[in-house]
């Protein structure tokens, strides 16, 4: 914590109003199903950003992230908030999106970003730095905001001004995260509840080879699922049962679409009997789940990679590894192991070793905590 405050005073030469930490989130399964109006199960862990922020009196805004120090600090106006194609558009978004929310914000403000999330790995840095520029602004500018709507405002700001159509697991998870409990998330209706995720390890591993959201197929899968969609005739893909997508399959002509929201709809079914598993304590169920969704995700939405594929066919191999997947947008990244708790010293060295001699490259290896969503932190 006192990283960031020393930053901020040394590029500002002054003390932030206020700081705050917003976490990354793992999707432990139900993926790609978010913009298909079905459910996910993420969780947010300890990994996020923090920031420190001070309000201007003037309107001039000001970014510094660790991140990338050789950019300097980089330098908007309020009254011209024009993207400029590097890392501050995002926090330019959200203050944008705020904007189009209703929320005016009068005065400028410089902010300090650090990071140890690991960049183009899956684990949305993304929506931890929108989540956390929104609960600067709530706090600097006394904004009456509750943290469903700042994950709300930071999909808005990615969908409408970044270009990335991304759905609203990720920021949902930074903003809503619950200590020791993973979210089972309706993305059609907003609604929720917490599943609880303990006596297990949580380890993620970064194939480290990184992708990018906005340059990948990322959108095509989400133009191919709204074309099965509209085949169909329903108001989303993940309003069908997996029984009523099989009687009714045959409408979708184009068997790419039809790979793509089979699974999105059998996704959306093993999600929510993954939380039923969390809620009866029935690990070993909750991860064959995980195993079939990345089957699903490999053959049907086609966003895994070599990579990712060996990762978790090596996991699944591990004695005391309950399941593996990977995890986020996809084609590259991270995959998600849940494994029993006596079994990560194990799991950790042979994901190494087995990596490396296949890639020639050692993978970075997180075990990670379940935390509370976004909020002020002392200083």
């Amino acid at each position: 914590m006192s990283g960031i405050i020393s930053g901020f005073e040394t590029i500002y030469n002054r003390t932030p109003d206020a700081a705050c930490f917003a976490p990354g989130r793992v999707n432990l399964i139900g993926e790609h199903t978010d913009y298909n109006g079905g459910n996910v199960l993420p969780c947010a862990i300890h990994l996020g950003i923090r920031c420190a922020a001070a309000c201007r009196r003037d309107r001039w805004l000001q970014f510094f992230s660790e991140s990338f120090p050789d950019s300097g600090v980089i330098v908007y106006q309020l009254d011209d908030l024009r993207l400029q194609g590097c890392w501050a558009d995002y926090p330019v978004s959200v203050i944008r999106a705020f904007s189009a929310f209703g929320y005016r914000i009068e005065n400028g403000a410089d902010f300090y970003f650090s990071s140890d999330l690991p960049d183009g790995a899956g684990l949305s840095s993304s929506a931890a730095l929108e989540v956390a520029v929104g609960v600067m602004l709530r706090t600097l500018f006394s904004l009456p905001l509750t943290q469903q709507e700042l994950a709300l405002i930071g999909q808005f700001a990615e969908n409408r001004f970044i270009g990335v159509n991304c759905g609203i697991m990720d920021q949902f998870a930074s903003a809503m995260g619950k200590r020791d409990h993973a979210i089972l998330l309706d993305a059609n209706s907003l609604s929720f509840q917490y599943a609880p995720l303990e006596n297990a390890s949580l380890v993620i591993v970064n194939s480290c080879v990184k992708h990018s959201l906005a340059s990948s197929a990322y959108n095509d899968r989400q133009r191919e699922c709204e074309t099965a969609r509209k085949m169909l005739n329903v108001p989303t893909l993940c309003s069908l049962s997996t029984e009523e997508f099989d009687s009714s399959s045959g409408k979708i002509t184009d068997n790419t679409c039809r790979c793509r929201a089979r699974h999105a709809i059998y996704e959306n079914g093993r999600t929510i009997d993954a939380a039923k598993a969390l809620i009866n304590g029935n690990l070993s169920e909750f991860g064959k789940l995980m195993n079939a969704s990345h089957t699903s995700l490999r053959d049907d939405y086609e966003v895994s990679c070599t990579e990712l594929d060996f990762l978790v066919d090596t996991a699944q191999r591990i004695h005391g590894v309950y399941g593996s997947r990977m995890t986020g947008g996809g084609f590259g990244g991270c995959t998600v192991t849940l494994m029993e708790k006596s079994s990560e010293k194990e799991f950790i060295t042979v994901i190494k070793q087995e990596y490396s001699r296949k890639f020639n490259i050692i993978p970075a290896v997180y075990s990670v905590t379940v935390c509370d969503g976004a909020g002020i932190i002392d200083f």
